[in-house]
């Protein structure tokens, strides 16, 4: 009966896939003028993205699953403001925070930085646009960790540290997985943010944007093949980990 039931949501998913392969002129399948930088610009700084996400995000979550009080009601709350902001009110939100007129960016132009379209803006904008998302996921994977488990660590001596590298980190591992492939997806395709805070260098969804607006819906189908195809690996690897993980669990 669930699987009668699910075939509506499942057959509205396929329609737009379905809908790429049949309108895909296969027989002009080709590059538009610098998409390739694009590719580059989304697979290169989104991986230093990616990492970034990670190595900050991860304490974050870790904290919050453990957390009580008036303090943990705060970060949430911190977390959860910009990933409910639309993304186009966020960018604008950058550039009036770290835009040259901003308090933040003057305190870089003094040093003779600035953070609006360059590369480091680029990042940034996907940091913002990546890491609440990242967080939210992780913390939730966390929190499936028995609490139990983590005391009986320490009765036997094993420190903080020992204890999130030895029994949290490995048991949440399924969930921090997709954590991973839910930041990748959002860090390349982020576009509202990137488009006001980050429009050069461009990746590839503000390159779709441009194609679609110079060229017309027939330009994009190839870059659109190629966003997918870089995407979509590192989920799939972050759920086979993942399932391998669970499995190695039970």
């Amino acid at each position: 009966m669930a699987g009668w039931l699910s075939l509506p949501a499942l057959l509205l998913l396929c329609i737009p896939f379905v809908t790429l392969l049949h309108e895909t002129p296969w027989g002009h399948f080709r590059l538009a003028w610098r998409d390739n930088n694009a590719i580059a610009v989304s697979l290169g700084l989104g991986l230093l993205a990616l990492c970034l996400i990670i190595l900050i995000g991860l304490p974050v979550a870790w904290w919050l699953a453990r957390a009580t009080g008036r303090k943990r009601l705060i970060a949430e709350l911190l977390v959860m403001v910009p990933l409910l902001t639309p993304p186009l009110s966020m960018g604008i939100l950058l550039v009036s925070a770290w835009g040259p007129y901003g308090l933040f960016g003057q305190w870089l132009s003094q040093v003779g930085m600035t953070l609006v379209n360059n590369p480091a803006a680029f990042v940034l904008a996907q940091l913002y646009g990546a890491l609440p998302y990242f967080i939210v996921v992780a913390r939730s994977a966390f929190s499936t960790v028995p609490k139990t488990i983590l005391e009986a660590g320490q009765t036997l001596g094993a420190g903080g540290w020992q204890r999130f590298r030895y029994l949290a980190l490995p048991m949440a591992m399924p969930g921090l997985a997709s954590a991973v492939a839910l930041a990748w997806v959002r860090a390349v395709g982020e576009f509202g943010i990137v488009m006001i805070f980050a429009y050069f260098p461009q990746g590839i969804p503000v390159k779709l944007y441009t194609n679609l607006q110079n060229d017309g819906v027939d330009s994009v189908y190839t870059l659109l093949w190629l966003l997918l195809i870089v995407t979509l690996p590192l989920p799939m690897v972050c759920m086979a980990l993942g399932r391998r993980a669970q499995v190695n669990q039970l």
